[in-house]
């Protein structure tokens, strides 16, 4: 009997994400007991509306945390991105080339961080971090530090809802998700981001390009906040330099609480979406019990430190075994 109990304790701490899905269903049913409008049909469909471009961002970075890296710019990619769209749509330019031109620029700037990595031997951390500046300066030099306002010319995307009830944002989450799980699960790239976050010493004595391998994960990256952008552009209808400021964080975060190792070598994209959805189920239960909004920050880091235990006691676990 004691055998079985290990057993299905070390099934549950190796499938965290089981347990966020618990966690998920025990603040809804908590939430709804205090405030009955939480399951109503146009709440649920805000949480999913409102999680989508974090979730597409945080697809992007759980590619990068498993192969083992990190770029912390991306919220400032999203701001440059956003910007640049939105200057062009201003200039009466089309928003397909808007579009394309904005997420060139995402897919440049996710290049140059992960470029200058490899160049200097040095964390992308480190040189996401040196990034973050000059990606915003470009954004507020362009901007003249003023709002970009398109109300009414690029709304589209963030406005459809198929069936007249399921946000297209929210369609456009589920279908990166759905690809990143492909890429993963049954591709040789998705194999290499496991590889080379595993060891990328061993990686490279079996052949792999490790550095140019780098460059293709942070090209899919790139785009990913690109597409990130262009919905964000199209829901709020305005862009500025600070667009998409935090984000970085929530999207590693999401990645973390749903089982991605630090380290890198291991994570899970179902996970990530779960850990996504996680943070919007926290954060609309906590504007329904009509609590300060001070607090969701507070309360996203808890959850981030038990993700941390939670991830760390599962490492023992298997260390141990």
């Amino acid at each position: 009997m004691k055998q079985e109990r290990k057993i299905l304790s070390s099934k549950v701490f190796q499938n965290q994400w089981f347990l966020l899905l618990v966690v998920i269903i025990g603040i809804s049913i908590f939430t709804t007991i205090l405030n009955p409008r939480y399951l109503h049909l146009n709440n649920i469909i805000n949480v999913v509306e409102q999680i989508s471009s974090l979730g597409v961002v945080a697809a992007g970075a759980t590619i990068l945390i498993i192969s083992g890296n990190f770029d912390i710019s991306v919220g400032a990619n999203v701001g440059l991105s956003a910007c640049v769209m939105a200057i062009m749509i201003r200039a009466d330019i089309s928003p397909l080339a808007a579009v394309t031109a904005g997420i060139f620029v995402s897919v440049i700037s996710s290049l140059l961080v992960g470029y200058t990595s490899i160049l200097f031997k040095a964390p992308s951390f480190i040189t996401s971090l040196a990034c973050i500046g000059i990606f915003r300066g470009i954004a507020l030099a362009i901007t003249g530090a003023r709002f970009q306002n398109i109300f009414g010319r690029f709304e589209t995307i963030g406005t459809t809802r198929l069936f007249n009830t399921i946000p297209l944002l929210f369609i456009i989450a589920l279908a990166v998700f759905i690809a990143v799980f492909l890429i993963l699960k049954y591709s040789i790239l998705g194999r290499r981001i496991f590889a080379i976050g595993s060891n990328p010493r061993a990686a490279y004595l079996v052949g792999i390009d490790v550095n140019l391998n780098k460059l293709i994960f942070f090209a899919i990256d790139g785009l990913l906040v690109g597409i990130a952008a262009t919905m964000m552009l199209s829901r709020i209808g305005s862009a500025q330099a600070s667009t998409g400021s935090g984000m970085e964080l929530r999207a590693i975060g999401a990645a973390v609480i749903g089982g991605a190792v630090m380290s890198g070598g291991k994570g899970s994209i179902l996970g990530t979406f779960l850990g996504v959805l996680l943070m919007g189920v926290i954060s609309n239960s906590l504007n329904m019990m009509q609590v300060s909004p001070y607090y969701q920050d507070v309360t996203f880091g808890f959850v981030l430190l038990i993700a941390l235990g939670v991830s760390s006691l599962s490492q023992a676990k298997k260390a141990g075994s």
